[in-house]
């Protein structure tokens, strides 16, 4: 039975795959093979995960496969986890088993578990270890997750500390780091503000904070201008 339900999911994948998006998205995220991407639009995509979590068989099944061999697939898992796991405890356990398989930057931000918003303390918890793995999207993921669900009403200075600490050479972790600290100059502005001004961080993420920063609609001209000076040579 479990045979069957893999065949069916991809063949419905395979049904809704688009060859000009698929050769767009093999551009976009070059650190997979382009066979392994099939091409399926992320709002599609989106609409039958939700309706595969209704399946209980056919959604607790596929959870039990990795790896997988599409890209599409590791999206749906990290779908399905959000979607499936209502205690805190069992998501965290399935992003575990999940993670060390992501390899690319699109389905590591594509999870997006809302848990964390309840359950803060239980999240921070695995953020931490996450921040410290080897493995290149697990420590991704827990920049991004504290960027979405850490830079407002839960966000503490510890996170920017979490971050800063944060020494990885490959692009995607650093472009990550970056990312973080150019919204945390729109949300934590004071915060924020006083990393740039330490130095704390290396020249590359430090330019790119700043790049992205000046390039939001959210922060103001004269500080557009401060942010500019601080650039470094």
């Amino acid at each position: 039975m479990g045979d069957v339900i893999l065949e069916r999911i991809e063949r419905d994948l395979r049904a809704m795959a688009d060859e000009p998006y698929r050769a767009f998205q093999a551009r976009l995220i070059p650190t997979i093979a382009a066979d392994r991407i099939l091409g399926v639009r992320t709002p599609q995509l989106r609409r039958y995960a939700r309706d595969l979590a209704r399946d209980d068989e056919a959604a607790e099944h596929f959870l039990t496969v990795l790896p997988h061999r599409y890209y599409e697939e590791y999206n749906i898992h990290g779908e399905l986890i959000t979607r499936r796991r209502k205690d805190i405890d069992s998501l965290i356990a399935e992003l575990d088993r999940l993670l060390p398989y992501v390899d690319n930057w699109a389905t590591c931000d594509m999870i997006s578990p809302k848990l964390f918003a309840r359950y803060p303390a239980q999240a921070e918890a695995a953020i931490v270890r996450w921040l410290h793995s080897d493995h290149t999207y697990t420590v991704r993921f827990g920049v991004v997750s504290l960027l979405e669900f850490f830079l407002d009403e839960r966000f503490r200075a510890e996170h920017l500390d979490w971050v800063c600490g944060v020494h990885n050479d490959d692009y995607y972790v650093r472009m990550a780091v970056a990312w973080y600290v150019s919204v945390a100059l729109v949300k934590q502005w004071d915060m924020a503000i006083g990393v740039l001004n330490s130095g704390r961080l290396e020249r590359d993420v430090h330019n790119k904070a700043i790049q992205k920063a000046v390039e939001s609609f959210r922060i103001s001209d004269e500080r557009k201008a401060l942010l500019r000076s601080l650039r470094r040579r």
